[in-house]
Formats: structure tokens, C-alpha cells, sequence
């Protein structure tokens, strides 16, 4: 009687190991999204290390900016920024280039968290849940 279960235990251990391993691989994929899409989006403009660009681009590393206006931060990712901006006390007025095609609510949730989680940044982290409602209010969610 017992060679008929030990069949079906070994069925459902292959199984939730077949689980098991997909579900790493899921979350693997998206390790460290947020870095790559920082350097391939932005670090031509705001540095590798969040430095900025003297007085022509505000730096992203310990910008009072961040904290200031966590509420509209998605909304200049996906639809740019035009005028004058202060950063840590410094004024800034270049066109940053929106983001409206290419990337999703999520890459633009990724990219947020890695800016306020580097360094030095201590920002709360976003949801994306927070990223779409926001870009819900600039016409900017495209729900992914």
C-alpha cells in the first residue's frame, strides 16, 4: 500500500521544487532593475553616482529635491521637466527628456527606488501602486 503514495509524494516534491524554482527566477530577473535602468536612461545626464552635471543638471545624490516633491517624481520621469527647478539651493532650468514611450510604471517604480535608496539617499521606497496612482494624474500610467 505504501508504494502508490511514495509515486505521488515524489510527484508533488518535484513539483514544488519545479515551483520553487521558478518563482527565483522570477524575482532574479528583476534583481537590480532599477540600476540598470538608471544607467541606461540617466546616468548620461544626472552621472553614474547621482552626481549631476555642475549648475547645468541637478544631482540626484542627497537632493533635498526628492523629498520636497516625492509626489510629482513619476510624473518627471515619464513626462520630463521644463523650467526652473531649485535642487539643495541651486537653480536649474534645462529640458529633461520625458519618458513616455519606453518605459513602464514599473521600470519607472524600479528607477525611483534605486534613486532613493542611493547614495547616501534615505527616501522612502515607492509602490507601484504610489508610481500609477501618480502617473494616473499626469495622464502618464500605462498600468504594466
Amino acid at each position: 500500500m505504501k508504494s502508490p503514495a511514495r509515486p505521488a509524494q515524489l510527484l508533488r516534491l518535484v513539483a514544488a521544487l519545479a515551483l520553487t524554482g521558478s518563482i527565483v527566477g522570477c524575482f532574479s530577473n528583476r534583481q537590480n532593475e532599477g540600476a540598470r535602468l538608471y544607467e541606461s536612461h540617466c546616468s548620461s545626464c544626472h552621472g553614474t553616482q547621482g552626481e549631476g552635471l555642475k549648475r547645468l543638471i541637478p544631482p540626484l545624490a542627497g537632493a533635498d529635491y526628492l523629498l520636497k516633491n516625492r509626489a510629482a517624481l513619476a510624473c518627471l520621469v515619464r513626462k520630463g521637466q521644463k523650467g526652473q527647478i531649485i535642487v539643495n539651493g541651486v537653480d536649474y532650468n534645462q529640458v529633461m527628456p520625458p519618458a513616455d514611450s519606453h518605459l513602464t510604471d514599473s521600470q519607472i517604480t524600479n528607477i525611483l527606488n534605486f534613486v532613493q535608496t542611493s547614495w547616501g539617499n534615505a527616501g522612502e521606497v515607492f509602490t507601484i501602486r504610489e508610481v500609477s496612482e501618480q502617473l494616473r494624474g499626469c495622464g502618464g500610467s500605462d498600468g504594466r
